[in-house]
């Protein structure tokens, strides 16, 4: 069986998965975090080497103000809630993105998750948030003091794998600036699904899609 071994997620439909509820978009956000745990672990029962989700873009401050100040704080208050049961995640968790316009609470939070999540053994859960690909590349760039070359950029990229599967929830079917440097050669799977639905059963079903893909990086064999 062929496993991809990173795959990406844009985790899409929170709000409209909450809307058919007759919930508040919060209500959709945080379900979608809590379902985000349990795809790690599914993801990690696969195979899969490194998790990649696209949980609050460059371009998402944007939206409206509560939203926005519901995004920065509940982690906080949830990670406080619940801080035991780090001990029970079985993967490594890493941020990226820009770091400059989080509060120092949240800073904290990711700082302490990073850290003591950094000794676990096989797969990588990297959380993008106030990430976006134009920004991540310009960076990239400006801190490289000799030749711009493939290799160069790469090295300063915030995540520098190659992506070989990405998914994305609810619908849509574009990157909306995620990982472009990355998932230039990846294999896509759009499902109709919202995040906070996706399951198992799906994540099954983007990984046979993925198994009968010929991946042929520009060549003919």
């Amino acid at each position: 069986m062929m496993i991809p071994k990173h795959v990406a997620i844009i985790l899409d439909g929170n709000g409209r998965w909450a809307k058919k509820r007759g919930q508040p978009r919060s209500f959709g956000h945080y379900m979608g975090g809590r379902n985000l745990f349990r795809v790690a672990s599914i993801a990690q029962k696969f195979g899969i080497q490194k998790l990649s989700v696209y949980a609050f873009s460059t371009e998402n401050w944007k939206r409206p103000k509560d939203e926005v100040d519901y995004l920065m704080t509940k982690p906080i208050e949830l990670f406080h809630q619940n801080r035991e049961r780090i001990q029970e995640i079985t993967y490594r968790i890493t941020f990226a993105g820009r770091r400059d316009r989080f509060s120092k609470e949240l800073l904290e939070v990711m700082q302490i998750i990073e850290k003591e999540t950094s000794d676990r053994q096989g797969m990588e859960l990297t959380i993008c948030i106030d990430y976006g690909s134009y920004d991540e590349i310009i960076q990239a760039v400006q801190k490289i003091n000799g030749p711009v070359t493939q290799q160069a950029i790469e090295a300063n990229l915030y995540v520098k794998e190659p992506v070989d599967l990405l998914i994305r929830t609810s619908g849509e079917q574009r990157l909306s600036n995620f990982l472009l440097w990355q998932a230039s050669y990846a294999e896509f799977y759009f499902t109709k699904v919202h995040w906070p639905s996706f399951n198992e059963r799906i994540f099954n079903k983007a990984m046979k899609a993925y198994q009968k893909r010929h991946r042929r990086y520009g060549g003919l064999v």
